[in-house]
């Protein structure tokens, strides 16, 4: 119940701003958390102050005081945990209890929680492709905002942000390849993740037996740079919807980064070209011209 409700709390009044650009700009939120998880901080204070200010609402009440005390303890500590600033402190402690998660240690069951807040929090690229595209196109927007604001300002503009020089396919592939896809395969490896067991030859909604193999190519792709390899038993792997999208939109961004690269290298290679063909059509002009000397220095020289 605690991690639904972090859910329902972690991003409440979001500014549309980070938390870098809040402390840039001294914004009230970074004074009053001292520039530490600003807009975390934020929203679960916001997000507190508003539940409890309306009692009517409280579906908390059967709670005793210490019982409501731990409850919003960990609804607290989850929030707080989707700063990415410290996440990878949390996917090195996390990964130091892979193997050995202690379900009767509590600090053990918080850091599981935080873990699986997080996940949700960044797993955009981890949705089918139609909801992914979506999603980025709301998050790219409000970069490009920020980055409007901050050259308004006469600050730097952060990466990525600038939209008279789009990154997209750039951001898309970092955010997985450094973030989202070593966490994924985390909570994998702890047998978290959801799945179920698929007959290797079972039809998983590839449409031809050519992109079943193609697609057996790109979650090992995927596996080789991100992770683990799939479980597998005789005969059987294990089919998880949330790694298969992961692959999915990872393989896209990579292709796209290859097509932005490859029409950047031939504008160059064109455009190596063209001046060289104006240097060349220089040459000669000089030559016709200094040729065109020539043959007018003998005709003055008779008339003279």
């Amino acid at each position: 119940m605690a991690l639904y409700v972090a859910a329902a709390m972690h991003d409440y009044d979001h500014p549309g701003r980070t938390n870098a650009f809040l402390v840039a700009t001294n914004a009230p939120q970074a004074v009053l958390y001292n520039d530490r998880s600003v807009l975390e901080n934020h929203h679960a204070a916001s997000a507190w102050n508003l539940f409890l200010s309306q009692p009517e609402y409280n579906f908390l009440t059967h709670l005793d005081h210490v019982e409501f005390k731990r409850f919003r303890f960990l609804v607290i500590e989850a929030i707080l945990a989707t700063d990415l600033k410290k996440h990878f402190d949390f996917l090195a402690e996390f990964n130091a209890k892979v193997s050995g998660v202690d379900w009767s240690n509590e600090n053990d069951r918080l850091l599981v929680c935080q873990v699986c807040i997080k996940l949700a929090d960044i797993n955009g690229p981890a949705k089918c492709r139609d909801l992914h595209l979506k999603w980025t196109e709301g998050i790219v927007n409000e970069f490009y905002e920020q980055g409007d604001e901050e050259a308004n300002l006469g600050l730097p503009v952060s990466p990525f942000m600038d939209r008279s020089s789009p990154q997209l396919a750039k951001l898309q592939e970092s955010f997985i390849t450094h973030i989202v896809g070593p966490l994924c395969n985390s909570y994998d490896a702890a047998g978290l993740l959801p799945g179920h067991w698929v007959d290797e030859d079972e039809d998983l909604n590839v449409e031809s037996e050519d992109d079943r193999e193609e697609l057996d190519t790109e979650d090992e792709e995927m596996d080789d740079d991100l992770g683990p390899k799939a479980q597998r038993r005789k005969g059987r792997q294990m089919f998880c919807q949330i790694l298969h999208h992961l692959s999915e939109n990872h393989k896209v961004w990579k292709k796209a980064i290859e097509e932005e690269e490859k029409s950047k290298a031939e504008a160059n290679q064109q455009q190596s070209e063209n001046s060289s063909l104006s240097q060349s059509t220089d040459e000669i002009q000089v030559i016709e011209e200094a040729d065109e000397e020539e043959e007018r220095q003998p005709i003055e020289e008779r008339k003279c």
